[in-house]
């Protein structure tokens, strides 16, 4: 009669081995969620950002945008990529024609705000390089 009641014992944790060690919690947390979490976090900066514009700037942002667009897809300002014989848009020609007309872009403010925060470590003797 003993017998009888190891074997579903053995089996449920022979199964519940098999799950727990095909889907590691550490593995799912590292990878998936974080990057999601990551994902949101920055869509949600870049729309707070956007928003606390001013309506003047925001105007101002949509003609830049049109014409920095128009800058840097044009065939002589494309660069040129493996597998692209037109040439692909210009987003650093993008960037930086925003950025000389007064409306940085969103990665470009948060470079900017990195840069700052890089010269006030090395200020204060945190960063040797």
């Amino acid at each position: 009669m003993q017998i009888h009641r190891v074997k579903p014992i053995l089996f449920i944790l022979t199964g519940l081995s098999m799950l727990l060690t095909g889907c590691s919690i550490s593995d799912w947390y590292n990878g998936y969620y974080v990057e999601r979490a990551a994902i949101i976090k920055g869509q949600k900066d870049s729309a707070a950002y956007y928003d606390a514009e001013s309506p003047e700037m925001k105007e101002l942002r949509k003609k830049n945008d049109a014409y920095c667009r128009e800058l840097a897809s044009k065939p002589e300002n494309r660069v040129a990529r493996k597998g692209y014989e037109n040439g692909v848009f210009n987003s650093a020609m993008y960037d930086g024609c925003m950025e000389k007309r007064g409306t940085p872009t969103f990665g470009t403010y948060e470079a900017r705000q990195a840069e700052k925060r890089r010269e006030e470590r090395r200020a204060r003797g945190e960063i040797v390089l």
